[in-house]
This record gives structure tokens, sequence and C-alpha cells, in this order.
């Protein structure tokens, strides 16, 4: 089963509602053949290990706290927010906080 996106001109809520924080997941919100918008549900102490994507990525805070390790240093993302980086930075996220950010990937084919 393939995971549904948005469609051209549909409204979405970024944050889940303060009682859904827990429940709800990550997930893409829509993906075209140059854009990817992910919104990450992360609860506190969440890590993701060092990894790269080959296109331009912003990292916006929506809530909550997280740190970004890249380019040998450490980047503290409090909400409201974003973070840029170049394709092909290594980088890793760990949460500080129960944390939602939005994440957006340039995808080159």
């Amino acid at each position: 089963m393939s995971i549904p996106h948005a469609v051209s001109g549909q409204v979405l809520n970024i944050l889940p509602a303060a009682h859904e924080l827990g429940a709800k997941q990550s997930t893409a919100l829509f993906k075209s053949q140059e854009l990817e918008v992910i919104r990450l549900i992360l609860p506190k102490d969440k890590t993701m290990p060092t990894h790269q994507v080959a296109g331009e990525i912003t990292v916006q805070c929506v809530s909550g706290s997280i740190e970004m390790i890249c380019n040998g240093d450490i980047q503290v993302l409090n909400s409201g927010q974003l973070l840029y980086l170049s394709g092909g930075v290594a980088h890793s996220l760990s949460s500080r906080e129960d944390a939602v950010v939005l994440l957006t990937i340039v995808l080159h084919r």
C-alpha cells in the first residue's frame, strides 16, 4: 500500500494536537519529481545517525528543540528556526525535547 501524499492545493496541518504527538508518526507530506516534504515527529532524546542526501535540504523546527551536527558544528534549532544544508553535507540530528520538524529535500534525478 502506498503512502497517501497531499495533492496540489490541499491544506495540511503541520502540528498534531498535543494529545496526538506520541501517537502520530513521521510521514512524507508530499513528493514530486523535484521536491519532497516530510513531517518528522521526534520524541525527546530521539536520534538520527549521521547521513547525507544528494539534494539541498531545509530543516525547520516547528515546535520543540533539536540539535544538529553538521560541518563539525553543533547547531541548536528551537521552534520557529530553520537550517539550510547544501547537498551532500553529512549531518546527524537529536531531539532535545519533543519536537515537530519540517524537512524539505530537493531531489536530483
